[in-house]
């Protein structure tokens, strides 16, 4: 690790995909190759490693350097010494160029967005964690300097105390896919203890999150699975688990729900998701459009027809069918983490990790994700 003489800060704000490109021409004017903030800024200590995305393309386009500067801390944030952190489908999918019609210009960055590690400094207002103490999070979305590095900065409100039983290599697993389903659940369909759940691909971690939750919630759950995952999500509390690869999901599922998670998003989930809740109920799919659409026809129109398609749905199912229609993203949220961490902690919440990589391979690591090599969730290792 090296040191060095003067580094900048880029503060990653907490906003959704609508705000963050209205604002992304403050990004362009201030976010520099270095990756910090031109104008006032203190002199700390240190640079590190980190993994750089300077275009988009395959596993092959990143790039781990040794001397990326780390940011100086606002009053409100925390420097993390990472020791774990995972990879995310959004990763995978940044890397090929999605939302490039915001990040394209703001090349390179750093992807990731949870990490399991020590606080290593605070800034002037933290009280919530201390120097030295274990700890794990998630960053937004539309972070640009991401977790693939040997230091992060964070929120305060975005990071927690580590699950103290827990290894970094597995509560590292947990925020990002728990917040996601959080945000959906927990945030905007308020599910309440008795309702019915139903989670549309329970297999990955955003669905396998979201059915642990429902089950501390007081949820009655049915997920929809591959059939390798029907006995892990049966062994933490889901009632009824559906094989779609082997059973008619419309004839197997009885019922109607209080609200659906569709972690898949495609038109015909869609259409088993809206037809199985009842009126009142919310339809929660994670493939808003907003993002493809920019990257397709640009932000000017991009934009505007992700926002007219999302009010053509919502009216439409509303007076179709009695229900809500949400595109839903991970948002920070310093209860819902708190609520993660406490589950986490009782042995009520995981996300399994099938393998880990050196951060030194994190190529290896994305073409194992990317080709199915490994199925399951993959972490990036720091010594």
């Amino acid at each position: 690790m090296r040191f060095v003489k003067s580094l900048h800060v880029f503060k990653s704000n907490d906003f959704g995909f609508k705000n963050f490109i209205f604002s992304s021409s403050f990004f362009k004017s201030n976010f520099n190759l270095g990756l910090g903030i031109n104008g006032s800024s203190r002199s700390i200590v240190t640079s590190c490693r980190a993994v750089l995305l300077p275009h988009f393309g395959g596993p092959q386009v990143l790039e781990l350097r040794d001397d990326v500067d780390v940011p100086d801390l606002k009053p409100n944030q925390v420097l993390v010494r990472a020791r774990a952190v995972s990879i995310n489908p959004l990763d995978l999918r940044m890397r090929e160029g999605y939302g490039r019609s915001v990040f394209e210009p703001l090349l390179p960055l750093i992807l990731g967005r949870d990490v399991s590690g020590e606080v290593a400094a605070v800034g002037s207002s933290v009280r919530s964690v201390s120097v030295g103490e274990e700890v794990f999070g998630a960053l937004h979305p539309t972070a640009l300097r991401g977790t693939y590095a040997d230091y992060s900065i964070f929120p305060a409100e975005e990071i927690a105390k580590k699950p103290a039983a827990m290894s970094h290599v597995d509560a590292c697993a947990i925020p990002f896919a728990a917040l996601t389903a959080w945000r959906a659940l927990k945030s905007t369909a308020r599910i309440t203890s008795g309702q019915r759940v139903l989670i549309i691909g329970g297999g990955g971690a955003v669905g396998y999150s979201a059915i642990q939750l429902s089950v501390a919630a007081g949820c009655h759950v049915t997920t929809t699975v591959g059939g390798e995952s029907i006995e892990r999500v049966l062994a933490v509390g889901a009632e009824k688990a559906v094989d779609y690869t082997t059973e008619d999901c419309e004839l197997a599922i009885k019922g109607h729900f209080d609200a659906v998670l569709d972690t898949i998003g495609i038109p015909e989930t869609e259409r088993l998701g809206v037809n199985l809740l009842r009126k009142g109920g919310y339809y929660m799919t994670l493939q808003g459009e907003a993002a493809s659409l920019s990257d397709h026809y640009g932000l000017a129109i991009g934009l505007p027809m992700a926002s007219a398609l999302l009010l053509k749905k919502l009216m439409m199912y509303r007076y179709s069918h009695g229900i809500e229609y949400i595109w839903t993203f991970m948002r920070a949220d310093s209860e819902g983490l708190q609520e993660i961490c406490r589950l986490a902690g009782h042995g009520k919440l995981n996300v399994p990790v099938e393998k880990t990589f050196p951060i030194v391979q994190v190529r290896e690591a994305h073409e194992a994700k990317e080709k199915r090599i490994v199925p399951g969730k993959v972490v990036l290792e720091f010594d």
